[in-house]
Parts: structure tokens; C-alpha cells; sequence
């Protein structure tokens, strides 16, 4: 009998891509997405509408934080995997209130229907953003993380500590993933490879803040879905993996970082855009934004200890697939 999945934020980019990946694997998936306005509904809807494709795929249209929803879609699910969020750390500043109702009223009808379905592994996105204001790198999971940036920071980083004591009350195997600054096809337009594609294609500036004077751990999106998928099979449970593991003593969870591993400069970022685009960018430099940090990096070593090794896609790579893809889907 396949396996069945629900995975919350389905019509969102790595949703897409976690839940098509999952039915090449032979995986039953229901997708959940609230299509809300945050970005054009129409990239939604274009992906939910290839996933439809494939029989295996249910879409449901919903918000994550609907009393009840998630607890009646979840039934029979072995695996909740729970993306559903309002993403990005400029925009908590001006709407902080939506952060409330998707990522903690959400999370919790996550877990509150984990508790009733008993799921053999609860898995939640996270975000490198909770590192915040820490300058140890690469960051580690079992660093401290209690200095957020961003209010976007602060609610992934309460998510957290929900699914923790979940896990320990009820006994949920939980795994939290810390996502770092993932791009390719099928991206976000709110993030800055989309942006700076479209303003460069489009003959306008681009905004370069800290006067270029930053670094990303970019991680290319099929990299982070194997990831994904490789850890919903190993729940928490028994002992530690070594003393880089983030493994609770009182309860069956774990956070686990998924990123490269390699922080590349935004400098060196836009280069790799310009090259794979055959234009120059008019740039404008800016100060650093608020909520924003200067450098992320992943420490690797716990999922690799837990899963093996992953691909590493270079940026140049990454970007010229992206750049390829925006291309055919707009047309120019």
C-alpha cells in the first residue's frame, strides 16, 4: 500500500516541489494551501495545477489556521509535512498580525491534529532566520538561537519550542527543519533571484543592501526536497547521532539545518545572474535593511550524519536553471 502524505503550503515553492517528488516516489500526497495574496495566486495555482496531474494528488484549497481543517485532512496520513507559513522577513515588519494567525494559530491546528492522527513523523519548516543576531558560524542546531532579527524569526522560532512540547506530552516524533535561503525554478517573486532577474530583463536597478557586503548560505531546491524526503524515514528516536545532534532528552525531536553549506557573497550572487542572463545590472547600493543579518551558513554535518550525504548544487549551476525557467515561463 503507498504511503500517504499531507503536506501543508502545497501550492508554495518548495511544497511544489517536495510534493512532486514525493509522488514520483509512489507517495498518496493531499496538499493544503490557503493561495493567499502575498504573491501572484497565479504561480500557485499554476503549480497546484501540475502536481493535479498526477492521481496520487489531492489539492484542497484552505488556511492552514481553519479550526479543524488540518485535523480532518490529516486521517490516515503517515507522514504530516508541515510548510505552510507567511514567509519573509521585510514583510513582518509591515504585517506582523498575518504571521500570528499562519505561523502559530497554524502551526498549532498542525500539531493539535498530530495529536489526534498519530502520524509515525511530524515534520515542520523552520528557518535559518532563527540564528538571528548569533555571529558563531556555521551555525550549528545546537547553537543558541534566542537573539531573532525579525518578527518572522521570532515566530518560526516559537513554532519550535510548540512542536517540542508536543512531542513530549504526546509522544509526536517531530523533526523541524532550519531551511537556508533556498532558490531555483519556480521560485518566489518576493525573493531576491526573482527580483533581480526580473529588474535586469526589465532594464531597472537592482537594490544591493549593506553596500554588497553579504553572504548566503544558498541552497538550490531539489538539494533541500532530498533532504526532506530522505529525513521523513528517520523519525527521533534512540540515541544521538554524535555531539553535533540537536536531539531532545526529553521528548522525540529533533531540528535539523538543511543548507549548502558553502556561503557565497551577493556580490559574487549577482555575478552568477548577470552571466547566466548576458547583461549587466544597474546596481543601487543600499544600507542593511532592518530585520536582516549580514551572513548565514549551515553546518551540514548532522542530516549528512543522519541521511548521508547531499547534492550540492554550485550557485552558477542553480542560477542558469533558474534563469532558464524564468524564461520559458514568462516569455522573454
Amino acid at each position: 500500500m503507498a504511503k500517504r502524505a499531507l503536506v501543508t503550503g502545497s501550492a508554495g515553492f518548495i511544497g511544489y516541489h517536495l510534493c512532486a517528488r514525493l509522488l514520483s516516489e509512489g507517495w498518496q500526497v493531499v496538499g493544503l494551501d490557503g493561495m493567499t495574496t502575498y504573491y501572484d495566486v497565479r504561480l500557485k495555482a499554476r503549480r497546484h495545477a501540475m502536481l493535479s496531474q498526477n492521481p496520487g494528488f489531492r489539492a484542497v484549497e484552505g488556511l492552514v489556521e481553519t479550526a479543524g481543517l488540518v485535523r480532518e485532512l490529516a486521517e490516515g496520513a503517515d507522514a504530516i509535512i508541515h510548510l505552510a507559513a507567511q514567509a519573509g522577513v521585510r514583510y513582518s515588519i509591515d504585517a506582523p498580525r498575518s504571521y500570528v494567525e499562519a505561523n502559530l494559530i497554524g502551526t498549532f491546528e498542525v500539531l493539535e491534529a498530530a495529536r489526534a492522527t498519530k502520524p509515525a513523523h511530524l515534520l515542520m519548516a523552520s528557518t535559518s532566520s532563527v540564528y538571528g543576531a548569533n555571529t558563531e558560524m556555521p551555525y550549528a542546531e545546537v547553537h543558541k538561537a534566542d537573539s531573532p532579527m525579525s518578527f518572522y524569526a521570532a515566530t518560526k522560532k516559537a513554532t519550535e519550542a510548540m512542536g517540542h512540547s508536543y512531542a513530549h506530552l504526546y509522544d509526536i516524533p517531530t523533526t523541524m527543519f532550519r531551511f537556508f535561503t533556498v532558490y531555483g525554478p519556480w521560485g518566489r517573486p518576493d525573493m531576491a533571484l526573482f527580483k533581480f532577474v526580473k529588474a535586469i530583463l526589465s532594464g531597472e536597478p537592482i537594490d544591493i543592501y549593506n553596500h554588497g557586503d553579504m553572504r548566503r548560505d544558498f541552497t538550490y531546491v531539489d538539494d533541500l526536497v532530498t533532504g526532506i524526503v530522505r529525513l521523513v524515514g528517520v523519525p527521533p528516536a534512540g540515541g544521538a547521532a554524535g555531539p553535533m545532534d540537536s536531539l531532545s532528552p526529553v521528548a522525540p525531536f529533533r531540528i535539523v539545518n538543511i543548507g549548502n553549506g558553502a556561503p557565497v557573497g551577493l556580490m559574487d550572487f549577482v555575478l552568477a545572474i548577470e552571466t547566466a542572463l548576458g547583461r549587466k545590472a544597474e546596481k543601487r547600493f543600499l544600507p542593511m535593511q532592518a530585520g536582516d543579518v549580514p551572513a548565514t551558513w549551515a553546518d551540514a554535518s548532522l542530516i549528512e550524519a543522519l541521511t548521508g550525504p547531499l547534492p550540492r548544487t554550485g550557485i552558477d549551476e542553480g542560477v542558469a536553471r533558474f534563469v532558464a525557467w524564468y524564461r520559458d515561463f514568462y516569455g522573454v
